[in-house]
């Protein structure tokens, strides 16, 4: 295949300058693919503007010379900027299991806003290794599975399997920051540049 460097003689220095550059943005482009992001298009989902972290922490780490990113707890903010508040717990005047399902899932928005702005294309995740929630509950509140399935089901929804299928702790618990009903990290395997 013929390029810049051999028509180089035979062009105008300004025509081998084109061809180099049209050259180096076709294999940018070849780079970065879109099937993740076309099917959040096509599913309807709006990803939310990823969150900055809310103390001294960083948002995610990648350990040096690995592939695994973790990804620091994050909470149900939705797309207006509004954090979702409230303990679950309807027996007690808290949040249904509804309701902390959607909680969840706003938070996996959120979640999936932070991997697409730190990796710049979602089809650089290999695998959603770990996804471990904390939910805030009154005592006798028993389903913070049922809770963390709101953010489950929207990644499976995305990325299906086997990328999206991980392993999930869900836990209880007397209260979360900023009084949020869910608060959500991940293990990320991605894919090298």
């Amino acid at each position: 295949m013929l390029n810049a460097t051999m028509l180089r003689p035979l062009l105008s220095r300004q025509t081998a300058g084109r061809i180099s550059r049209c050259s180096a943005s076709a294999k940018q482009y070849s780079r970065r693919n879109i099937h993740i992001e076309k099917k959040i298009e096509a599913l309807g989902i709006e990803l939310p503007t990823a969150p900055l972290p809310k103390a001294n922490y960083n948002i995610v780490c990648i350990p040096p010379g690995e592939n695994t990113m973790y990804v620091s707890g994050h909470l149900p903010i939705k797309a207006d900027g509004e954090l979702i508040t409230g303990a679950l717990g309807p027996d007690n005047g808290g949040l249904t299991v509804e309701e902390g399902y959607d909680a969840a899932r706003h938070v996996g928005l959120n979640l999936i806003a932070t991997l697409k702005k730190q990796l710049g294309d979602l089809d650089r995740v290999e695998q959603i290794v770990k996804v471990f929630g904390i939910v805030n509950s009154h005592t006798d509140f028993k389903h913070q599975h049922l809770v963390m399935d709101g953010c489950s089901d929207l990644i499976m929804e995305i990325f299906d399997k086997p990328v999206g299928y991980h392993a999930r702790s869900a836990i209880g618990t007397n209260t979360l920051p900023l009084n949020v009903p869910v608060e959500i990290e991940m293990i990320v395997k991605v894919k090298p540049e």
